[in-house]
């Protein structure tokens, strides 16, 4: 049997709209039913973290994570983090799949966000990173004001990544996660600049955009984006309307 103390990363599946039936991701998320006998036993007291990162840039997917730490090997240093330097959030990150219980790592790719928007796709990669876990936690705290749809109890804290130690490792873990995977990007575009701006609407990034146009790894939904890609009029070029005569 594997070890609880082992982690693991979930990417998100492929998906497609057909027919006007709903996709798996849309499935997934609305209906979140699933048989016990597909978790693990609960072990009473175990709480998961959870926290996501990348809401707000204009490329690449959502990334979630959730984790149980262990009472008897706790973490210095554990804080919001985006609080902590790239080379603490790397040490600890280091640190928490080592030490923790279990914690699992999640995607929500950006077709999905494009389809449900970024809300829901959030919802869904918080969701994938719970039931990737190899414990069934008895409470999951989630940092902010919306749970995603569990079949544990679940409470929504708000700047819980500075207050819930479980959050503040999920949110290095997250963090960390789509940091990396930015650094994929730059290696792929690196006119873009992703190893600096990390998908963020940055002056230079919405630069490169006009530039350079959209990427795969762009989210068509968001409004820079579907100004480059002529589904959205340049707000810059919009002239105001006159007052009636």
């Amino acid at each position: 049997m594997p070890s609880p103390k082992s982690s693991k990363a979930v990417k998100a599946p492929t998906t497609a709209t057909q027919g006007g039936r709903a996709s798996k991701a849309v499935a997934e998320l609305v209906v979140p039913e699933q048989l016990d006998l597909l978790w693990p036993t609960a072990s009473a007291g175990l709480l998961a973290g959870v926290d996501e990162a990348g809401r707000g840039p204009l490329a690449g997917p959502v990334v979630a994570a959730a984790v149980i730490l262990d009472d008897q090997q706790p973490i210095a240093g554990l804080a919001d983090s985006k609080k902590l330097t790239a080379r603490a959030r790397e040490r600890l990150y280091d640190e928490i799949r080592a030490k923790a219980l279990c914690c699992c790592i999640a995607e929500a790719s950006v077709e999905e966000i494009d389809e449900l928007n970024i809300l829901h796709a959030t919802m869904l990669a918080m969701r994938r990173a719970v039931e990737g876990l190899r414990l069934k936690p008895a409470m999951v705290q989630v940092d902010g004001n919306r749970v995603p749809p569990l079949n544990v109890p679940a409470q929504a804290i708000v700047k819980g990544d500075a207050k819930v130690q479980a959050i503040s490792a999920a949110s290095i873990l997250a963090k960390v996660h789509r940091d990396r995977l930015c650094e994929q990007l730059h290696e792929a575009y690196p006119q873009y600049g992703f190893d600096g701006h990390k998908g963020y609407p940055t002056a230079d990034h919405v630069a490169a955009l006009k530039l350079h146009g959209a990427t795969p790894a762009h989210r068509r939904s968001f409004g820079p984006v579907k100004v480059v890609l002529g589904l959205a009029p340049d707000p810059s070029l919009v002239q105001p309307r006159s007052g009636r005569r």
